[in-house]
C-alpha cells in the first residue's frame, strides 16, 4: 500500500509591513505579488497624497517609493514623511525609472536606504534588496 504525502508551501510568517507607492498598476501588482510570496504584508497607494495618508495610518517597516507620480511626487511625499516623528527613521527604497543623476538633489539628503532603477532590476532582485534593507 502506497502512502501519499502532501506538501504545502507556507511563506514565512512575518509582521513586517511594506508600503508600495506606485502609480503604474501593473508594476504595483508585480511587486505586491512578489513581496507577498516572500511572506510580507503589503499595502499600496497610487500617488504621493494617498501614499502619505497610508503610511501615516499604517506606519510600515519599509516604503518602496516611486518618484514620478500624479498629485504629489515621491520626493515631495518623502519630504513630508521625514518631517513627522514616526517617519524620520522609516526605511525607504526609491524604486523608479529616473536615473540617480536625474533625481532631485534634495533626495540624497533624506536618509534613503537604497536607490533602485526599476528597469535595471528584476522583481526577484528587488525582493533581495528589500531583505537586505530590512536586515540592516
Amino acid at each position: 500500500m502506497d502512502q501519499q504525502q502532501t506538501q504545502t508551501f507556507d511563506p514565512p510568517s512575518t509582521d513586517v509591513v511594506i508600503a508600495i507607492i506606485e502609480d503604474e498598476p501593473s508594476i504595483r501588482e508585480l511587486y505586491t505579488i512578489k513581496l507577498q510570496n516572500e511572506g510580507y504584508k503589503v499595502i499600496s497607494a497610487v500617488d504621493g497624497v494617498e501614499g502619505l495618508e497610508l503610511v501615516r495610518a499604517q506606519k510600515p517597516n519599509l516604503v518602496l517609493l516611486d518618484l514620478l507620480m500624479p498629485h504629489m511626487n515621491g520626493d515631495e511625499m518623502l519630504t513630508a514623511m521625514r518631517k513627522e516623528f514616526w517617519g524620520r527613521d522609516t526605511k525607504v527604497i526609491i524604486l523608479t525609472n529616473v536615473s540617480r543623476l536625474e533625481a532631485p538633489e534634495s533626495l540624497m539628503s533624506m536618509n534613503i536606504s537604497r536607490y533602485v532603477v526599476k528597469a535595471e532590476h528584476t522583481a526577484g532582485q528587488v525582493a533581495d534588496i528589500v531583505k537586505e534593507v530590512l536586515a540592516s
